[in-house]
């Protein structure tokens, strides 16, 4: 299947009818940012370096070390997210509320028989759920007097003019209508005379650059889902100042989304066309798995060292997709008539191998009133792997568009926490994730480069006896470029503007737990 996030004036190689997946598709579930309780989502999830929190077993697994008693915790989110898209100066704006478990965790402290503080202090094993990415979302873009059109693309392809795509049964096959079996949405028509296929919103199709007649479009997004990690972790506790841990992670993925493009004749100059609606529907469940390798160490009380190592996730995926065209033409000869295609069920069934994580953190105790949290976490996007279509399909161009696009990151999290009382504490944080594309690809400039997510964090904690209340407050501020439909491959057909989509997520997050 075609994405709307391609890079502007590329066309890369997407296999058509049972081969559907690309470089979006790997991102998408490479990129991620890990949430948890909401202590740590207070401090930015700077817990590289903390541990004594269940987020860090998705972090650091030596964290799972630092505990002293055994402890449950449960973790509720409520998010209110609001998307603006901004196309040829023109914004729109939607939004969505949600409902989700963010954290469950268990994890118990096992003391060891060594009552010298000296070696093996404690064994402590855990296990527990962290929702690692949160995909809910609607968005809406549009504009008037545009000049290009989501139908370029489709007769380009259908003309053979793009050595890299051609005819499909998801897209060109629904444009025309086929009278064999009376489908399609009848929105482009082979002029035998000129030998090429074309449409009625074309002014030119004969001259060497296509213009078109200016439409109004709008496109609608919504997404839902989310990826959820399950951990199992273990840790060991040295001598109250070396800390080790491992941990399996297994991720659920599942993914839907639903989209909307429509084109219509606004001021009724175009022969024949008076407006099309495209849908497309996607589906991707799987599920992968992990190992997370880490180390603590405090070289003094108030100094705190972590490194990590998470090796990449390997993910057995399932995609289900189709789509749908719908049109409306009013022919002198005919009269208004409305035309529909649709496309059949594609399942296709494939592997994922996502890039190794490593984090490096540091963390400062300031007269046992105070923390100060670093984290940094490397990631190469450009090591994702696409592996083993269901028909044996390898994925080799992808994969090389994978490695010539994506670049390698530097994601940043830093928080504080600050004792105000022996029961209550004060926290805030902030995270930085730069875009994963390089600023050039293929030669040409690439406009998502400029694509970033940031957030601002806060909260408190309260302690009482063996019970303790957690609440944070996220605001995520995040960009991202996209098309709204699929770039033609030659510069005959007029190239489509990027929207600008800006998003803004406000969680609530609250824990409650129990420490025995």
């Amino acid at each position: 299947m075609k994405k709307s996030l391609i890079i502007l004036a590329i066309a890369f190689v997407v296999p058509y009818f049972v081969q559907a997946q690309d470089m979006v598709d790997a991102l998408r579930f490479s990129n991620i940012q890990t949430t948890g309780t909401a202590r740590a989502g207070a401090m930015g999830n700077a817990f590289g370096a903390l541990g004594g929190d269940f987020t860090s077993a998705a972090i650091n697994p030596a964290g799972i070390a630092l505990y002293r008693t055994s402890e449950f915790a449960f973790t509720p989110k409520f998010t209110y997210s609001s998307v603006e898209g901004n196309y040829m100066n023109t914004s729109m704006e939607d939004n969505k509320y949600n409902f989700a478990l963010n954290n469950i965790s268990y994890v118990t402290s096992i003391p060891t028989s060594n009552t010298s503080e000296v070696g093996l202090i404690s064994l402590n094993l855990g296990i527990g759920y962290n929702r690692v990415k949160d995909f809910n979302s609607y968005s809406l873009a549009g504009a008037s007097g545009v000049t290009s059109s989501f139908l370029d693309d489709l007769v380009e392809n259908a003309n053979g003019e793009d050595p890299n795509n051609g005819w499909s049964d998801f897209y060109e096959e629904l444009a025309y209508y086929n009278s064999d079996n009376n489908s399609g949405a009848d929105l482009m028509y082979y002029d035998e005379d000129a030998g090429f296929w074309r449409t009625d919103i074309q002014i030119n199709p004969f001259d060497q650059t296509v213009n078109n007649h200016p439409v109004s479009q709008r496109k609608s997004i919504s997404r839902s889902g989310s990826m959820d990690k399950y951990s199992f972790v273990a840790g060991l506790n040295f001598n109250h100042k070396l800390y080790v841990g491992a941990s399996l992670g297994i991720t659920d993925i599942y993914y839907k989304q639903s989209s909307t493009y429509e084109e219509w004749d606004a001021q009724g100059d175009i022969p024949n066309f008076e407006s099309m609606r495209f849908t497309e529907y996607l589906r991707t469940t799987g599920t992968g798995y992990d190992f997370n390798f880490g180390i603590i160490y405090k070289p003094v009380n108030e100094v705190r060292l972590g490194a990590s190592i998470q090796t990449p996730t390997f993910y057995n995926l399932h995609d289900f997709f189709h789509t749908s065209m719908y049109s409306r033409n009013n022919f002198e000869d005919g009269g208004i008539t409305d035309d529909e295609g649709h496309s059949p069920y594609n399942n296709y069934d494939y592997n994922l191998e996502t890039p190794l994580r490593a984090t490096f953190s540091g963390a400062f105790v300031i007269a046992k009133k105070g923390i100060i949290s670093v984290d940094y976490e490397y990631v190469d996007y450009s090591n994702n792997k696409l592996r083993k279509g269901g028909d044996g399909y390898n994925f080799t161009s992808e994969n090389q568009e994978i490695t010539e696009t994506f670049k390698s990151v530097g994601n940043i999290r830093v928080g504080g926490e600050l004792k105000a009382t022996n029961e209550l504490s004060l926290r805030a944080g902030y995270e930085f994730y730069p875009s994963a594309y390089k600023s050039e690809s293929f030669g040409n400039e690439q406009f998502k480069s400029d694509d970033r997510l940031m957030t601002y964090t806060a909260g408190l904690g309260y302690r009482f006896g063996s019970f303790t209340f957690d609440i944070a407050y996220r605001l995520t501020d995040n960009i991202v470029n996209e098309l709204p439909y699929s770039a033609p491959y030659t510069s005959i057909y007029p190239q489509p503007s990027p929207v600008e989509y800006s998003a803004l997520n406000h969680d609530v997050i609250f824990t409650l737990g129990f420490k025995f």
